[in-house]
């Protein structure tokens, strides 16, 4: 069953990144699954992969660029769910900057990524569930003056 696009999106745990050392890590997203969807991608897009820079603190994704013909295309990947995204520009953290998937994203689905649009990312913080956010996560929302989906999501809050 297709997931509505318009419902609400589920914040869960991890999600922004950060957490607390009394309710352990977040999981994690297996990095080689990463790269294995990551050179699928570029084989689809006719292209190479190009650069691939793991996630380090604070940043909450992992980054890479798939080179082909019709230029360069930024992928995130966050380190803790299986979400990905598509950027103008390479970054150390996002708030709107987010591009609309090339056709051949669909590759990402198909390893078991779930990948976000630029309308899903741009969501108002308000359209989305927020009620599992720590006290200190919605502090670190409102000093960074995030208000959308994908600024919680990719993010170099410390």
């Amino acid at each position: 069953m297709a997931a509505d696009k318009d419902a609400a999106f589920v914040l869960p745990r991890g999600a922004t990144g950060l957490f607390q050392s009394k309710d352990g890590p977040p999981p994690e997203v297996d990095r080689r699954t990463f790269r294995t969807a990551l050179y699928a991608a570029a084989r689809a897009a006719k292209g190479q992969v190009g650069r691939v820079e793991e996630q380090a603190h604070p940043r909450s994704f992992h980054t890479a660029t798939v080179v082909a013909r019709t230029g360069e295309d930024v992928i995130l990947c966050h380190a803790h769910h299986p979400w990905i995204a598509f950027a103008e520009e390479l970054r150390d953290w996002y708030t709107d900057e987010f591009l609309t998937p090339p056709p051949w994203a669909h590759v990402f689905a198909d390893l078991g990524f779930e990948v976000l649009d630029r309308v899903r990312l741009t969501t108002p913080l308000t359209d989305v569930d927020t009620s599992v956010l720590t006290q200190g996560e919605r502090r670190d929302i409102r000093f960074y003056g995030i208000t959308t989906l994908g600024g919680v999501l990719f993010n170099s809050w410390d």
